[in-house]
């Protein structure tokens, strides 16, 4: 039986998030610009977008999803802000690199526990468990891809990167329609885990 091809190959989603640089490069490249002549650190900037996250969860937990929403919204920028900044100075540096993925994954961690918190708070324990799910796909498309280079392989495939989770996940809480936003990402965020699985299981027996 044939393995079920990837929705999105790793070139079509590297063209697709290459065109949303291209366009992102004019606004992020002169605030990058004037922020380290202001000397501020990429990683205070990273830090800053955690910290952001965590004010909008917190008006997630207390059911404010439109505001949270927007928080989330304005800290995505926020979050590129730092790797150009790095590539501007001409210290992009692996530690940075590092900080800069485990900041992301804990920004993503405290946008689901707001939500968890708020529907454990109203007795959602259904919509409680579609978040544990959401962020359990969320974690392991990372996790997977982390790992997979860790012993020499690619795992770029699949429909759900992060851009595609920040983007439903936004537009879902601007909208105040979380659940839909959660259902997708508990849906497509494990099946793009999963599809990486798979393929670097097929890298892995072309090399064998």
């Amino acid at each position: 039986m044939a393995e079920a091809k990837p929705i999105v190959n790793a070139k079509e989603q590297k063209v697709f998030t290459d065109i949303l640089r291209e366009r992102a490069k004019g606004i992020l490249e002169p605030t990058a610009r004037w922020l380290n002549r202001m000397g501020v650190m990429p990683n205070t900037v990273t830090i800053a977008g955690l910290l952001g996250n965590a004010v909008g969860a917190y008006f997630l937990a207390r059911g404010q999803m439109t505001v949270g929403g927007i928080f989330v919204l304005l800290m995505g920028p926020v979050d590129a802000l730092d790797g150009a900044m790095a590539r501007l100075r001409g210290e992009p540096g692996e530690f940075g690199a590092f900080v800069d993925s485990v900041t992301d994954r804990y920004s993503e961690l405290v946008i689901f526990l707001g939500l968890m918190y708020f529907y454990l708070q109203q007795g959602e324990w259904l919509y409680a468990l579609l978040t544990y799910l959401a962020a359990a796909g969320s974690v392991l498309v990372s996790y997977v891809r982390a790992r997979a280079q860790s012993v020499g392989y690619e795992a770029k495939t699949g429909v759900f990167s992060r851009l595609g989770r920040y983007l439903v996940m936004t537009v879902c809480l601007i909208f105040n329609i979380p659940v839909v936003g959660l259902g997708i990402l508990a849906v497509f965020a494990n099946l793009t885990a999963l599809q990486r699985i798979l393929d670097v299981r097929r890298q892995a027996r072309r090399g064998a």
